[in-house]
């Protein structure tokens, strides 16, 4: 039986009454963004308190989703992309739900504590997950429940946690430290209140706009607005996972939706596009937005997703570019906006792949 407990349509969460806050101008559903602060007035400011002395950001617009029960490891695991079902308490990573295509439909923020799996991902595509789990049950013992539960995350310090935090997680991730924290809605202010304190940290309160910045940066895409339908897993290449690091795909695991592709690209090929960091001329009238082409000499060779203004390297963005055209000295989005992609976003060559290489000496053998 599904049990929803709370409804994100309308959520606004209450850390918008503090002073300074504003929402994001005109919020796209791609980019959630709507119902936190984008900031508290001072943006740039507040991007530079990741450095010192850290700050916490108020992501509680994003869904959280319980999944417990006696089968609930061996259920999810053959489900997502991640190995679960011999998972640790205190266990954390991501995760992707991929169609019978390897496509990705849903990446969530994944999180075990007390035998019941916590993912966490943007509003919209979270009740369509849960939809798909609930489908697939079938006659596993599990219980799956849209929680109540808000997400704080600090960048650049790790705090204590609060005593009203369900869970926390250190991640994993490209950017700087980062703890995600799990705490009740209606503890919110209570539990920054603490967080900003001197004894919890004295850390800044900052906007969604510090966490985007850093989060483009760390080359961390939102499905919705950084990614297509034709987008596969190898696309992101970090989130391969690897001895000692999880990723969201474990490639040494059972069979699950989509595991043909990942394991085809990554013992035969490469994706043809990757995801990487642009950087975008900032004297232009108007950035390009979300979804606009990214163009080489009038070809098309990519898209545009997320776009944000960095405290230190100014207007950036994330884009999908084919791997042909990522060291381009021509490229272009939106109406004519020169861009170049950063060199250390770039994905270095992997050699020949295993699956490859073993196919060449088939075919040594038979020349």
């Amino acid at each position: 039986m599904r049990c929803v407990d709370s409804d994100n349509s309308t959520y606004r969460s209450v850390l918008l009454n503090r002073p300074g806050a504003q929402p994001a101008l005109g919020p796209d559903a791609a980019s959630d963004t709507a119902g936190v602060a984008w900031h508290y007035g001072a943006p740039l400011v507040e991007q530079r308190g990741v450095e010192d002395p850290g700050v916490v950001v108020d992501r509680s617009h994003r869904t959280v989703i319980s999944v417990g029960g006696p089968d609930a490891a061996d259920y999810l695991n053959k489900l997502l992309s991640q190995k679960l079902d011999a998972v640790a308490d205190g266990y954390s990573a991501a995760a992707l739900n991929l169609d019978a295509q390897g496509r990705i439909l849903h990446h969530a923020d994944l999180t075990v504590t007390d035998g019941v799996f916590h993912l966490d991902l943007p509003e919209p595509s979270a009740h369509t997950l849960v939809d798909y789990l609930e489908r697939m049950k079938f006659w596993s013992e599990v219980e799956i429940r849209i929680t109540d539960l808000g997400i704080l995350t600090v960048l650049g310090a790790t705090p204590p946690p609060p005593p009203e935090s369900a869970y926390v997680r250190d991640v994993d991730w490209r950017g700087p430290v980062r703890r995600d924290i799990a705490v009740p809605r209606a503890q919110l202010d209570a539990v920054v209140d603490e967080l900003c304190s001197r004894r919890g940290g004295g850390l800044r309160l900052a906007g969604l706009m510090a966490w985007t910045a850093e989060r483009v940066k760390a080359l961390e895409p939102e499905v919705a607005a950084d990614l297509d339908p034709r987008s596969i897993p190898h696309e992101v290449p970090h989130w391969i996972g690897s001895e000692d690091h999880p990723g969201a795909v474990h490639l040494e695991k059972g069979c699950y939706r989509g595991q043909e592709t990942v394991s085809r690209v990554h013992n035969l090929g490469r994706s043809p596009r990757s995801l990487v960091l642009l950087h975008l001329d900032g004297s232009a009238p108007e950035l390009p937005e979300t979804g606009a082409p990214v163009v080489d000499r009038g070809r098309t060779v990519g898209r545009v997703g997320t776009v944000v203004h960095d405290c230190d390297y100014g207007p950036i963005a994330l884009a999908l570019v084919k791997r042909s055209a990522q060291k381009s000295t021509g490229l272009t989005a939106g109406d004519g906006v020169a861009v170049s992609v950063d060199p250390d976003s770039i994905e270095r060559e992997r050699g020949i792949q295993p699956g490859r290489a073993a196919i060449n000496r088939l075919k040594g053998l038979t020349d």
